[in-house]
């Protein structure tokens, strides 16, 4: 598969092995997964970045590196890293604050597989006891002619320039927000069609997460109840949507947390339903509102949800009290119609602000300021 950045990865090659380039990447698994999920390097900001899974190939082959085995040719008697060493340095690459285990634990391996299901190698090495891992060494030495060709640097160089790549794209939709800011007042439409170009199911995660949180905060701020823990001191209070940090797909955490309410939001783009129930069992059945990045109907996702169930558990109870955790479901259609709603009550502004606001600190412009 050829795609935009492709020829950025041949060129990458080419300046390492020159005549060879072509032959290196035809016949490495690894270089070819790589090309895979550097797709979307040249589709913007919204396409999705798929940073965890190549940060545990560079974070590996970043130590592998340092510690100069590609030089001595003495990895194979190497200890291995630490999982804590690998998981603080994953957390200081740039969008890589929020990262999780997942990739490093099993989802790189088990993605690699599906691409490659009659190799009988994986990535990632471990070992269970003593927590440290490893990069396959037989993915990275790349053999033609008789002779071996060592691509860890270049894995290195060719991940460095996807972030700077990703990193601008990003960078070029804040500075748009920030240009659409300055027109809203007199552009509304052109502002409306770009927030709702957001609502997509292709968009990245990070942006739909950013731009669902902006649009449920500026809706539930306008509502209020009122609530107490005696009738004669009844408070008036309007709700508040709080993000719980930096957005992260399939992170396994709660996204937003309502006040006074208490409700939970759990941000995904799935319809696994291991996932749903995953995060259903991790507060202990407490209702949680699930807001999908999908365009199917809510009757439509919780019946699959509810099918699959089924198909997993044979209890009918238990499937009933997964289900009945499910407080709400908020899919792309609903969001569009709750945008349109706060735009109608003038919260457009709100909602863009919030927007650059939240990007700002995703992609480590600046962190958040207290609000007042």
């Amino acid at each position: 598969m050829e795609h935009t950045f492709t020829k950025k990865i041949k060129e990458i090659l080419a300046k390492h092995f020159k005549d060879n380039s072509d032959d290196i990447f035809d016949k490495s698994e690894l270089l070819q997964y790589i090309n895979f999920k550097t797709k979307s390097a040249e589709k913007g900001s919204k396409a999705r970045s798929s940073f965890a899974n190549l940060y545990a190939i560079y974070i590996l082959v970043e130590d592998y590196i340092n510690k100069e085995f590609h030089k001595s040719g003495k990895y194979k008697d190497y200890e291995g890293v630490e999982f804590a060493k690998l998981f603080t340095r994953q957390r200081e690459l740039p969008f890589g604050s929020k990262l999780q285990n997942h990739a490093l634990n099993n989802r790189m391996n088990s993605e690699f597989q599906k691409y490659f299901p009659t190799s009988s190698m994986i990535p990632i090495l471990r070992n269970l006891e003593t927590n440290r891992y490893w990069i396959n060494e037989n993915l990275i030495q790349i053999s033609l002619a008789k002779k071996k060709y060592n691509i860890a640097e270049s894995i290195i160089e060719i991940v460095d320039e996807y972030v700077k790549t990703k990193r601008d794209s990003f960078e070029r939709f804040i500075a748009s927000c920030i240009e659409l800011q300055k027109i809203q007042k007199d552009n509304t439409s052109a502002v409306k069609d770009f927030i709702k170009g957001l609502l997509k199911p292709n968009v990245d995660a990070r942006l739909f997460e950013i731009v669902s949180y902006s649009i449920l905060r500026a809706y539930y701020k306008d509502q209020k109840i009122y609530w107490g823990f005696e009738k004669t001191t009844i408070k008036e209070d309007y709700l508040n949507l709080y993000k719980t940090g930096r957005t992260n797909a399939n992170d396994g955490g709660i996204d937003f947390v309502m006040k006074p309410l208490g409700r939970f939001f759990q941000v995904t783009e799935t319809l696994d339903v291991k996932k749903y129930f995953l995060d259903i069992d991790k507060i202990e059945r407490y209702p949680i509102t699930f807001v999908v990045k999908t365009e199917l109907t809510e009757k439509e996702i919780t019946s699959l949800l509810k099918t699959n169930a089924e198909q997993l558990y044979s209890v009918k109870e238990i499937v009933k009290k997964y289900m009945d955790s499910i407080e709400e479901v908020i899919n792309i259609p609903k969001l569009i119609k709750i945008f349109d709603d706060s735009v109608k009550k003038g919260n457009l502004g709100e909602i863009l602000e919030e927007m650059i606001r939240q990007s700002k600190v995703e992609f480590n412009y600046q962190e958040l300021e207290p609000e007042d």
